[in-house]
């Protein structure tokens, strides 16, 4: 299979995404804040799994070098503040719950997002961007954007970010079979936006898109 095949099975369940957050919208809209140039979760901290990096990074290659050149500036302050956010976030490695209560208050700026608040791949953005304004489901436990209006105690679809993150890890682990590639456990490591990015696409996947 070629790269290209993997990225239309990612499309698929791109699409799937897109669908649920126009369904919950249509029937449940007035309580979503999403908007343009609303960029709160373009501030969330997030990692991509190989095959999400990958087809990232393939449709970044093809914009034009002086909107790259920004982003990739804009890369260099994301790694500082991840660099910084690890320090913080070192003083509750004994405690996973504080961990990722510490992690969600986290803001730094996706390098994606450019200074009028619009994302340059806004329509190849990854899934997590695509939900974010919907009640979503991860590690069995059902999360939604602050801004929202949706309110506790009272039941709303969910979105099953959950069996996303299952189908990003296994095309990433099929991914990584096809190019002979040793080490699968790669499939299930989260890669920044930044770094993703900032990595040619074969040297992410050992592939090439065509």
């Amino acid at each position: 299979m070629k790269l290209f095949q993997f990225f239309q099975s990612y499309e698929f369940l791109a699409d799937k995404a897109d669908k649920a957050f126009q369904k919950i919208e249509k029937e449940y809209g007035a309580y979503i804040a999403c908007k343009p140039h609303c960029s709160d979760c373009c501030h969330a901290v997030f990692g991509l799994f190989l095959i999400e990096a990958s087809y990232i990074q393939h449709h970044f290659s093809q914009l034009d070098i002086k909107e790259k050149d920004m982003a990739l500036t804009r890369c260099d302050q994301a790694d500082r503040d991840l660099k910084r956010m690890a320090i913080r976030l070192s003083k509750h490695e004994n405690d996973p719950q504080m961990t990722a209560l510490a992690l969600a208050r986290e803001r730094i700026r996706c390098p994606l997002l450019d200074d009028n608040d619009e994302c340059i791949l806004y329509s190849s953005r990854p899934i997590t961007c695509r939900i974010y304004g919907i009640p979503t489901a991860i590690h069995g436990k059902a999360r939604v954007c602050g801004m929202a209006g949706f309110k506790k105690g009272e039941q709303y679809p969910v979105f099953d970010l959950d069996s996303v993150y299952r189908d990003l890890f296994a095309l990433s682990k099929e991914l990584l079979e096809q190019a002979g590639e040793k080490d699968i456990e790669r499939a299930s490591l989260l890669i920044s936006v930044s770094k993703a990015l900032r990595t040619p696409i074969q040297k992410l996947t050992g592939e090439s898109p065509y």
